[in-house]
């Protein structure tokens, strides 16, 4: 196997005997760790722990899109802190995805922010994108985006117990 880095390097696995390389991600918050392996297409994950000491209206107008923002706005105040980590989430798991860092700006493109609304890009992202979020654990958030056609996700959960 070997490892490859893209422009902006993210780095990718080639096994010698395959043509396609395995993408693959990684993220943590707290006490959960989330990764995300693909074959052949870019895959981005993310996971933040829901803390209203964090989210807010200045954050969200300095990073989000005018819609995300209002759309944040328009929450019932008890969803708001859920909507900015949706948000949060969402677009951290797609700018990972693209290799980017901090080269595409958080605001260039829109998402779904809505607790319970359906999940997508709303702007400004190329159709080959595709955008899950789910919830890992209590008080937590994630999104995974990856590229190409929609194609089944598998979740594999495992809890390791630590002894000091």
């Amino acid at each position: 196997m070997r490892f490859h880095y893209g422009p902006e390097g993210k780095p990718s696995i080639s096994p010698k005997n395959l043509d396609w390389p395995i993408r693959f991600n990684l993220s943590h918050a707290r006490e959960t760790a989330l990764y995300a392996f693909a074959c052949g297409r870019e895959v981005g994950i993310d996971v933040e722990g829901i803390r209203s000491d964090f989210a807010g209206e200045p954050i969200a107008e300095r990073f989000f899109s005018a819609d995300e923002v209002a759309e944040l706005r328009a929450l019932p105040a008890e969803l708001q802190t859920e909507g900015f980590f949706n948000c949060w989430t969402r677009k951290e798991a797609y700018v990972k995805a693209r290799g980017g860092g901090l080269q595409i700006p958080l605001d260039s493109f829109t998402v779904v922010l809505t607790p319970g609304a359906p999940v997508r890009f709303v702007r400004g992202v190329e159709s080959r994108w595709n955008l899950i979020a789910f919830t890992p654990g209590p008080n937590s958030v994630a999104a995974l985006a990856f590229a190409g056609s929609p194609c089944k996700v598998r979740f594999f959960d495992s809890e390791w117990l630590i002894r000091s």
